[in-house]
């Protein structure tokens, strides 16, 4: 299905999208790997993916949610990108994934996606700011792909999104997007009331309406509203892992799960060091469901590469995360995350404050490690793929 896939995006989207998708996150992406592997021997982490909620604003008020997005607005700025992109690529990075809140929210997104043409930027959106006219932009500048939201049908949407029509809205913006040859995603966190898109019918449908690959997620309960009771049962995990490895063989569209290595076994990307997240008030975090920090992308006059390297609280987290489980620890083990905090005296990073307190209030649920239930991939591209460039990475020896 690869020559399925390349068949449709060589007719669907912009031969010079698809030189700048091949060139800075492909190759580029490649290389940054080699490097990140490179700097382990060394005993220095510093990661090749990183992962920046650039504000908290948003137009909904989604289940589950753990940024502050009814507080005031708080953005990494326009010249703190600069720098911090500035900084990473020196180390050979190249792919940066935006995030929020609603990153089409932030004042600044397109002067920040201008700046660096040398970069590719995914974009995760719930695509109802997405216009024929910011469609066009983003086609114009060429280096991002927006990874649409979506998180049911009609009724779901609205419960899961905490607002009214918000399907309809969303699939306007995902419309706009294949109208302008967008390299388009759609994203879904499963979960017990969405967990119908888990099908073949839906991933049919996703192919019709031009869409280019697809990234399910099992859905993690965190927050001051973190809903546990619509979290996945360990049978219905391994459901979604092997309805992902089957539609890779099946189907002309990318099916992104980053949660499983070549051999299905469950990996953390931030206990591989492979991905850290940065906060919309600037904190750099293990990932951006824990809202603790110790450090800022201020510190060390903007020097990110010495600011995580020499992290106590990232590389204790490392550790202690891979020690206990392939699988997300803030699922499994969060008294194990309390600790890690208190340990390190680490900052609520959440405008509520009250982070500290959801996180002792989590209860052990199931995550993507279920020994003896491994699904190894099957494609050999994907297989080769993340052998060499998204697995363990020696985390879990």
């Amino acid at each position: 299905m690869i020559l399925g896939l390349a068949h449709r995006m060589v007719r669907s989207t912009d031969t010079r999208l698809l030189w700048k998708f091949a060139y800075n996150f492909g190759y580029k992406g490649m290389r940054s790997v080699q490097r990140f592997k490179k700097r382990l021997k060394q005993g220095q982490v510093f990661p090749p993916f990183l992962y920046i909620s650039i504000t908290n604003a948003c137009n909904l008020r989604c289940q589950g949610c753990w940024v502050d997005v009814a507080s005031p607005q708080s953005t990494v700025t326009f010249d703190e990108m600069k720098t911090l992109i500035a900084n990473a690529k020196k180390h050979g990075n190249s792919f940066f994934g935006i995030l929020g809140g609603e990153p089409f929210m932030h004042p600044e997104l397109f002067e920040i996606l201008e700046a660096h043409p040398d970069c590719y930027f995914q974009i995760f959106t719930n695509g109802q700011f997405i216009t024929d006219e910011v469609a066009a932009r983003l086609r114009k500048v060429g280096n991002a792909t927006p990874l649409i939201s979506i998180e049911g049908r009609e009724v779901v949407s609205d419960e899961r999104r905490g607002r009214e029509h918000v399907l309809n809205h969303t699939l306007a913006g995902l419309e706009a997007c294949v109208r302008h040859k967008l390299i388009t995603g759609v994203a879904t966190s499963v979960c017990q009331t969405n967990y119908d898109l888990v099908s073949e019918d839906w991933i049919d449908e996703l192919i019709a309406r031009g869409v280019h690959y697809v990234w399910f997620h099992t859905y993690r309960g965190v927050g001051p509203m973190p809903a546990p009771e619509l979290g996945l049962r360990p049978e219905q995990i391994v459901a979604v892992r092997r309805f992902a490895v089957e539609m890779r063989n099946r189907k002309p569209i990318a099916v992104v799960d980053a949660y499983w290595d070549d051999k299905g076994q469950a990996l953390c990307p931030a206990a591989t060091g492979i991905s850290h997240h940065i906060g919309p008030w600037g904190d750099i975090e293990p990932c951006p469901i824990i809202q603790f920090a110790n450090e800022t992308i201020r510190d060390n006059d903007g020097d990110l590469f010495k600011t995580m390297t020499e992290s106590p609280l990232l590389a204790d987290f490392r550790k202690t995360a891979a020690g206990a489980t392939r699988g997300c620890v803030v699922l499994e083990r969060p008294d194990l995350l309390a600790e890690l905090v208190e340990r390190h005296g680490a900052r609520d990073t959440t405008a509520r404050k009250q982070a500290a307190q959801e996180l002792a209030a989590l209860q052990s649920m199931t995550s993507q490690h279920q020994p003896g239930q491994e699904i190894p991939e099957k494609h050999w591209l994907y297989r080769f793929a993340k052998k060499h460039w998204f697995f363990g990475f020696g985390a879990y020896t």
